[in-house]
């Protein structure tokens, strides 16, 4: 069988993924989650090795300056977006997720094998910063890469099911890394955590990138791609320049789309655990684990919300998740004030679910805005412009604000962000019955 008949999406529509479809799905997911490992295991254990990359003797101002350029790695995002976007639209989806997790896994390795501030000076943050921006580069290529192969991968009533597995890879990253975290705070202790067993996380999850890898190459085509190549498309036109130039309100659309999105998974999935044991008596341990939980049940529900929106539409469920944390954001930063481990794991539960409805929606939404010859382009840039400038920062100004005074504001930050999904997504044309190519 051909790859271009593998993972066809055309033709009368059905519910159902052939064997090829859903070999091809699972495929794309591990490779995705083996990528997200790399990328979360920085934010998960920014507080247990600050310490190690700035010389400051106090820590809040090491974990600030680690968070800092956890957002500079942002902003090599949309960089990224755009190279390995234009770079999978002209050369196919199975070529850039080959070079994407090459580059993530090789950052990684760095990072655990660069020495401490106290042994090579400034030189230590220099090259944490350069790894970052490696990963920022990757990652900006990553999620227009991997929402377009899994999309154009599925059966034709069957688009945001097969994009919501982009969402549980990538929340599978978020677990393994706030599980391993978990498991090696605990074995470890504070000290040695602080001292190696950081390093021990980065080079297990850029040694897994191998096995991502591996997983990669073994990939077919899709039939999306194919086609456009056949006929010439990938040739008549650079994917950035087509994707301004035709369809500049739909990357705008994908910004609209981000923005709530991006900043309440951040602040919900990577960021709670040390935004807790910072600014509550919650120990990391504990936070790390309520952390661990709720991921795991966002990943078992994301599917499920992938099929509802596939049943009734991509508006009512993005809506849906937007205002509920309109209504949520202010309750969810008072139950924090004094939270017990209980308290956490409920907050985060709550936040989780209410995030499916923008996670199993983001990639297949995303997707149905452009052709094949910018897809990777026109999700990837876009998106990753709106993540870099909003979901980059978003960790940083809660731990300002913590720190100086605002925490009981940080609420009105969630709830804005919200508001603005609340319009975005009221007013965005429904794409579930669109003819998708």
């Amino acid at each position: 069988m051909s790859a271009s008949t593998r993972h066809t999406t055309t033709g009368a529509p059905t519910t159902r993924l052939n064997r090829e479809q859903r070999k091809a799905i699972v495929a794309g997911s591990i490779g995705n989650a083996v990528e997200w490992i790399d990328w979360a295991l920085y934010a998960t254990l920014a507080p247990v090795f600050a310490g190690q990359f700035f010389g400051s003797s106090d820590p809040a101002v090491n974990l600030l300056s680690t968070l800092a350029i956890f957002a500079v790695g942002f902003v090599m995002r949309p960089i990224g977006g755009a190279v390995l976007g234009a770079y999978a639209d002209r050369r196919g989806r199975k070529k850039g997720l080959t070079l994407t997790i090459s580059l993530m896994a090789g950052a990684a390795i760095v990072i655990a094998l660069t020495p401490t501030y106290g042994a090579i000076g400034l030189l230590a943050p220099v090259i944490l910063l350069v790894a970052r921006l490696v990963q920022g580069f990757s990652a900006g290529g990553e999620f227009g890469s991997s929402s377009s192969f899994l999309v154009e991968s599925a059966a034709a009533n069957r688009r945001a099911f097969a994009g919501s597995w982009q969402q549980v890879s990538v929340g599978s990253g978020v677990l393994v890394a706030s599980g391993t975290s978990y498991i090696l705070t605990k074995v470890l202790g504070d000290a040695d955590m602080a001292s190696f067993g950081w390093r021990i996380a980065f080079m297990v999850g850029g040694l897994i990138g191998l096995v991502g890898l591996w997983l990669r190459q073994s990939i077919a085509e899709t039939d999306s791609f194919e086609t456009a190549r056949s006929a010439g498309l990938t040739r008549e036109k650079n994917p950035l320049t087509g994707m301004i130039k035709d369809h500049p309100k739909a990357a705008l659309r994908v910004v609209g789309i981000t923005i709530a999105g991006t900043l309440l998974y951040y602040i919900w999935m990577s960021y709670m655990p040390g935004y807790a044991s910072t600014t509550t008596k919650v120990e990391l341990s504990d936070a790390l684990l309520a952390n661990t939980i709720a991921v795991a049940y966002f990943l078992v529900l994301l599917p499920f919300v992938g099929l509802l929106s596939d049943k009734v539409g991509r508006k009512p469920t993005l809506f849906g998740f937007a205002f509920g944390f309109l209504l949520f954001a202010y309750p969810a930063f008072q139950m924090l004030e004094n939270a017990t481990f209980g308290t956490l794991l409920l907050v985060e539960l709550i936040g989780v679910t209410l995030l499916t409805g923008y996670s199993a929606n983001c990639a297949v939404i995303m997707s149905e805005q452009f052709p094949p010859e910018v897809r990777a382009t026109g999700i990837g840039l876009p998106y990753a412009a709106a993540v870099a400038v909003f979901g980059g920062t978003a960790p940083y100004i809660t731990t300002w604000m913590a720190s100086h005074g605002y925490r009981d504001q940080t609420w009105i930050y969630v709830a804005a962000a919200a508001l603005v999904g609340c319009i975005v997504y009221g007013t965005m044309p429904e794409t579930k019955d669109k003819e998708f190519v």
